[in-house]
């Protein structure tokens, strides 16, 4: 099936009922042409993560991501703010920094030039013959960055609308675990080999997780309790569930003095599209932020934080972190497995589409989501985010 046929069934599958929808074509995951569609429409355009607010909390601290094939740094500027900027030197474009860190000036580490936590470029040694060259000409493009509930956005698209507009509808549901509290844990990047659509897919559902996660995560969760929004949202979708009481994580620690109720034991798993996902509980928060390397790669930002009341309740800290970070290494060797295995499946001449069941109805969102973005006949597309 051609690009173009794929896109049309999709459109197909998002305009129909849950009930009657299917999960996307194979083609959407396999095909070249759709991953150059997708930077162009989807990741070019839209609000990234590059992680939590609480990740760079000192003024120098700083964090690298990427959009597309834009190299990024985020700072914390003096004043207590966080800007980001392109990391790519003025002169000779070298990639300035790398990882994560904290730094009192950001020296290109070809031919040094050095550049302050504004971007501007405060030092070019040798460049005084130069007729061409003033300093002011030579900062570095700063990108559209967001806070919303602790979490880092980034844009390369200059109208796109703000993250508290978009995200509005969202906004009570997240706000009431104060998550810019949580104290972040551990941050690690990998490369998985699978399309990033099926990771995004993976995590937006709770369906395979008695089954997949039935060693970790699994053992806890009661499907019967998952809630959906009323309405889905052209932005991000969510669900709610609830843990046991057996739960080693996902319910309120004693210190917690804020959350009631059901909500001491209930956690969101939001989706903002296109690739930032995450579980947000009474204790903890724990989430992936996507970028494709090409079709079959994605990199993979992984991070867990724990509410600080939480992290107080353990008689070990060391111990408590070493085991937490165990723990969620082992959930996500086990989304590993399934995702890289549903991309080579995908690849077969016998793989086709099958039913969703209504816990997937995140993934009909998703679908909904790719339609209004990709599908060439926009009026239709329109209609399909509407719905």
């Amino acid at each position: 099936m051609a690009l173009g046929d794929a896109l049309w069934k999709l459109q197909d599958i998002a305009s129909s009922p849950l009930d009657e929808a299917y999960s996307s074509p194979p083609e959407i995951y396999t095909s070249p042409d759709m991953l150059e569609l997708e930077q162009c429409e989807i990741f070019e355009r839209e609000w990234h993560c590059p992680g939590l607010a609480a990740d760079i909390p000192e003024p120098g601290d700083y964090v690298t991501f990427s959009i597309g094939d834009q190299p990024v740094f985020c700072i914390r500027q003096k004043d207590g703010m966080i800007r980001s900027f392109s990391n790519v030197c003025r002169h000779r474009m070298m990639q300035l920094l790398e990882g994560s860190g904290n730094t009192r000036t950001i020296v290109c580490p070809y031919h040094a030039w050095t550049y302050g936590h504004d971007g501007s470029l405060r030092g070019a040694s040798q460049m005084e013959k130069s007729k061409t060259f003033k300093k002011r000409d030579f900062c570095l493009p700063e990108i559209r960055t967001e806070i919303w509930n602790g979490w880092i956005y980034i844009t390369l698209n200059r109208d796109a609308a703000p993250v508290a507009e978009l995200l509005a509808p969202m906004n009570d549901l997240v706000a009431q675990f104060r998550m810019d509290r949580y104290i972040p844990c551990d941050t690690q990047d990998h490369v998985w080999q699978t399309n990033w659509k099926l990771l995004a897919e993976n995590f937006m559902e709770g369906y395979h997780l008695p089954v997949a996660h039935k060693a970790t995560v699994g053992q806890w969760i009661g499907l019967a309790d998952t809630v959906f929004p009323d309405e889905a949202s052209p932005h991000f979708t969510w669900q709610t569930f609830t843990k046991s009481e057996t739960a080693t994580y996902g319910r309120a620690a004693d210190g917690n003095n804020y959350l009631e109720g059901r909500w001491r034991y209930t956690t969101i798993m939001p989706t903002v599209f296109p690739a930032h996902m995450y579980i947000l509980a009474p204790d903890h928060v724990w989430y992936l932020s996507l970028r494709p390397k090409g079709v079959g790669e994605v990199h993979v930002r992984f991070g867990v934080a724990l509410a600080p009341e939480r992290l107080d309740a353990f008689p070990s800290r060391k111990a408590a972190l070493k085991d937490l970070v165990s723990f969620f290494d082992h959930v996500n060797e086990e989304d590993r497995f399934v995702v890289e295995g549903i991309f080579k499946g995908a690849h077969g001449a016998l793989a086709k589409a099958g039913p969703l069941s209504y816990l997937e109805r995140e993934i009909h969102d998703f679908q909904k989501y790719l339609v209004a973005r990709l599908c060439p006949d926009k009026a239709g597309a329109a209609k399909v985010a509407a719905e």
